[in-house]
């Protein structure tokens, strides 16, 4: 069974959780104009925003991080999303020089060895090239929803980053019910890790598919205390502004 056999069930708030969602992201795109990115990790909810961005014609750029230790399937979405919508996505990959650094350091599996070890980890695979995707944009955009876990269960629509950016949350009140009958219904690509049982994918190592009854995340980190599942791309905001739910 597909996961959108499985899943797609909207709510019954679909409709108008959909059209906030296309007016947030809308608002944004003006008053950013040229300044803002959609950082997509490639999954489910991610592909959403994609599909919204480039089916509306948002002048929003598309970036995403290639960590060096994405599973193939994850990958092989970036030429799909070119091909399927026309855009250029941007890739930003960690610095060879600090991989090679760390590894030789630490070892291939030193994200298993400590949780200082897997954020140093997370720190040179995707916080520096966030950094630098972010470089020069006043806002981005993120598929959080509060749904995803407790960590993320007080997500606004509009958050503002460390360094003063607006972070837009567009799908912060939808179910996963919500995000799967919109790829159904619009025909949206996805990760084939989703029909897997995969609902949250991460760097291959990283991550592990779900079984029943399981938290959404549990797949991601699974070594670790619950409290510890952040790689740091999304942690403590500095303002959290409240919108209609």
């Amino acid at each position: 069974m597909s996961a959108v056999d499985l899943h797609a069930r909207p709510s019954a708030e679909f409709e108008a959780r959909l059209a906030h969602t296309v007016a947030t992201l809308q608002a944004a795109a003006v008053a950013h104009a040229g300044s803002i990115v959609q950082a997509t990790s490639l999954g489910a909810e991610d592909m959403v925003i994609t599909d919204l961005i480039a089916r509306l014609a948002m002048p929003v750029a598309i970036g995403t991080l290639e960590t060096g230790m994405l599973h193939a399937e994850t990958q092989a979405l970036i030429p799909a999303i070119e091909q399927r919508y026309g855009v250029k996505v941007e890739i930003y990959r960690p610095r060879d020089e600090a991989v090679i650094e760390f590894v030789g350091r630490n070892g291939p599996k030193a994200m298993y060895q400590s949780i200082e070890l897997r954020k140093g980890c997370c720190g040179i695979r995707k916080l520096e090239p966030l950094s630098r995707m972010l470089a020069g944009r006043t806002a981005w955009i993120t598929g959080l929803r509060r749904e995803q876990s407790d960590n993320r269960g007080n997500v606004g629509f509009s958050d503002t980053d460390a360094e003063g950016r607006a972070k837009l949350n567009p799908l912060a009140d939808w179910t996963w019910g919500d995000v799967w009958h919109y790829i159904a219904t619009r025909d949206v690509p996805y990760n084939p890790l989703h029909d897997r049982f995969y609902p949250s994918i991460g760097c291959a190592p990283c991550t592990r598919p779900i079984a029943l009854g399981e938290d959404f995340r549990a797949g991601r980190w699974w070594w670790e205390d619950e409290n510890a599942k952040e790689c740091g791309l999304h942690v403590e905001p500095i303002r959290n502004e409240g919108a209609p739910a």
